[in-house]
């Protein structure tokens, strides 16, 4: 659990990662490198990575602002350039917003690992959805 009131996602909580840090046009998640996310070759599979970092640019598109009210966003696009191969044992995901306007949302990412190598870049479009 985190300190933001923000619940994981079942999926989320499948996957492992968490909440660590969320403000306006910024989200960062963190999940631990677990043998049950592995590929063939033991390596994060690369779609391990691409849902934390789907995550990240998703959330940092949503912050409650002074209301506190929920905001939501759907995935229209993204894209997911593998860079290097996690060393450490967690893959840190931040996101920063880029731009966008009143119904969606750009946003760019990166996933690091806790050594500091660059494990894969990405960027996304993405819709709002209020509740």
């Amino acid at each position: 659990m985190t300190e933001f009131n923000e619940p994981t996602s079942a999926f989320g909580l499948h996957l492992g990662y968490d909440l660590t840090a969320w403000d306006e046009g910024f989200a960062r998640y963190e999940m631990p490198v677990a043998a049950f996310i592995g590929n063939r070759q033991g390596l994060p599979h690369g779609g391990a990575i691409a849902s934390l970092l789907d995550a990240a640019m998703g959330l940092c598109g949503c912050w409650p602002g002074e209301d506190g009210g929920r905001i939501h966003a759907l995935t229209l696009s993204l894209n997911v350039q593998y860079i290097g191969q996690a060393k450490g044992a967690r893959l840190i995901a931040e996101a920063r917003k880029t731009g966008g306007g009143r119904s969606t949302f750009f946003a760019e990412g990166a996933v690091h690992d806790e050594t500091g190598m660059l494990v894969a870049k990405g960027t996304g479009v993405f819709r709002y959805r209020r509740s």
